[in-house]
């Protein structure tokens, strides 16, 4: 992604935004946010994967790679439709707390009201609708009808399912076509309204001069209609299980390493095919956004491998990727696309090699950068233009967090390297962002609850743990005037 101009954003799931029912999504709350980034003379938006959630609520593990998440569609969009009425919207329990999700409420009741929507839309006889079904029959029947048997066997994960479904046998398959028929419409209906929606709001976006960062996982989810309807796709054996699975080493940041758990690629067939899947995966991202962060980068260099069944990530090997393969047919088959390289973790020099060959920039994290004992290409001394600051991301503390449970030498090295040592406490998560904003890097994102100078309540996600993650939401009315009025003076300061 090359860059002619310093530029800086906001890193912001759209689950996060304040809405009236329980989850954000693309209500006019969204258009607010975005009316306030321009405000604040921000001219990117960084979000999480779009797609499906499944069990744990991770957008990084979707039921499918192509398919937008249903909690996304706005109700006030479906009352302005006249497909419900508000009265019905509120006769659900989205959940109380408005500064954090619950997605068991959610879960029970936003499919509910998105059925009653479907079925007073007739949305079948829509011309607009028949022509986006035809114009996505790459993915979107294997995505409605695997959605429809999964809802109909107590959403069990694809391999549990008959052996006839399971391997798609043709009769199995017809059978289920006729049986759901409705079923499989309601799925298709959910697209088509989440892609209207999702599409007008990124053309307000656009149209502010503000770019949507969007972000690619790297692996999809085995309970996916991709692994279901393509296993060829995938690194499985004659049963359709995984040989092996995706996952980090361990590190000092864990003993036994990150299990997971998504299936790995056949990267051989892949190449055989010219990453055509990956082609269509790739070009169906930059419809959606104008950026895409590729998540886990180092993976296409090497990749590691965990037997199938290991209880955690102590016994992976390393395997070659595809390497440089998949970029160069991506740059012929795609042209000359915005993409950052999220290049985290320990990097080899041959991962180096590959972030350098592509010219993308990748990722520098200020709280990576004051580990007391060593010199980090993360402290902004090293860095180059080509690069994406942040203070942290998704998956970081807070930077008002992070300064309360790092050691105290850490934290005295970092308020040394800054010049800190004498600001108040309130005012340190605003002394990173600075640090951001004056260094080199071509682009500055910055997550919002460091804006909003939140602590570790904020946190949006701790690796390797369940049942606390992705639930954080911005308070109504936070984004003021004021803060927009402070973010547009550091962004002119700094030239961005």
């Amino acid at each position: 992604m090359q860059k002619k101009s310093r530029k800086c954003g906001v890193l912001m799931p759209i689950f996060s935004l304040p809405s009236k029912y329980g989850i954000g999504c693309f209500s006019k709350e969204a258009y607010e946010f975005v009316d306030a980034l321009a405000e604040a003379g921000q001219s990117c938006w960084q979000i999480l994967p779009l797609g499906p959630t499944s069990y744990g609520d991770s957008p990084y593990q979707s039921f499918s790679t192509f398919a937008g998440n249903p909690y996304f569609i706005d109700p006030e969009t479906l009352i302005s439709k006249g497909w419900i009425s508000e009265k019905e919207c509120d006769g659900f329990n989205f959940g109380k707390n408005p500064t954090k999700i619950d997605y068991g409420k959610i879960w029970d009741s936003r499919f509910k009201l998105l059925k009653i929507a479907f079925e007073n839309s007739k949305i079948e006889n829509d011309a607009d609708f028949k022509k986006f079904v035809k114009d996505n029959a790459d993915w979107l029947p294997d995505y409605a009808l695997y959605m429809a048997i999964k809802a109909n066997n107590d959403n069990k994960a694809w391999s549990e399912w008959s052996e006839d479904l399971k391997r798609r046998d043709k009769d199995a398959i017809d059978k289920a076509k006729i049986k759901f028929a409705d079923e499989i419409l309601f799925y298709e209906f959910l697209q088509y309204e989440f892609l209207q929606e999702w599409t007008a709001l990124k053309k307000y976006t656009n149209e502010k001069g503000i770019e949507i960062i969007g972000d690619i996982p790297i692996y999809v989810a085995f309970d996916s209609a991709d692994a279901w309807s393509s296993p060829e796709l995938f690194w499985f054996d004659e049963e359709c299980n995984p040989v092996a699975v995706a996952g980090c080493p361990p590190d000092a940041f864990s003993a036994t390493g990150q299990l997971w758990g998504n299936p790995l690629y056949n990267w051989d067939y892949h190449k055989e095919t010219n990453f055509a899947w990956w082609m269509k995966r790739l070009a169906k991202c930059f419809e959606l956004y104008d950026v895409v962060r590729i998540d886990h980068f180092r993976g296409f260099d090497s990749f590691y491998c965990i037997p199938f069944g290991a209880t955690d990530a102590k016994k992976g090997k390393w395997k070659k990727g595809p390497g440089y393969a998949l970029f160069d047919t991506m740059k012929k088959e795609l042209g000359d696309r915005k993409v950052i390289a999220e290049d985290l973790g320990f990097l080899t020099p041959s991962v180096i090699r590959l972030v350098k060959r592509t010219k993308y920039p990748g990722m520098k994290i200020l709280q990576f950068a004051f580990d007391s004992r060593d010199d980090s290409d993360y402290q902004p001394h090293n860095y180059e233009r080509n690069c994406v600051v942040y203070t942290g991301t998704h998956d970081n503390e807070t930077t008002r967090g992070w300064l309360n449970v790092i050691s105290d030498k850490d934290r005295s090295y970092a308020l040394r390297y800054l010049h800190l040592e004498d600001v108040k406490e309130d005012e340190l998560a605003w002394e990173f962002i600075r640090a951001a904003y004056r260094s080199v890097a071509d682009l500055a994102v910055i997550p919002m609850q460091d804006f909003l100078n939140l602590g570790s309540e904020a946190r949006i996600n701790e690796p390797s743990t369940l049942g606390k993650n992705w639930q954080w939401r911005m308070k109504k009315n936070a984004f003021t005037k004021k803060l927009q009025k402070r973010m547009k003076e550091l962004a002119k300061l700094y030239a961005r």
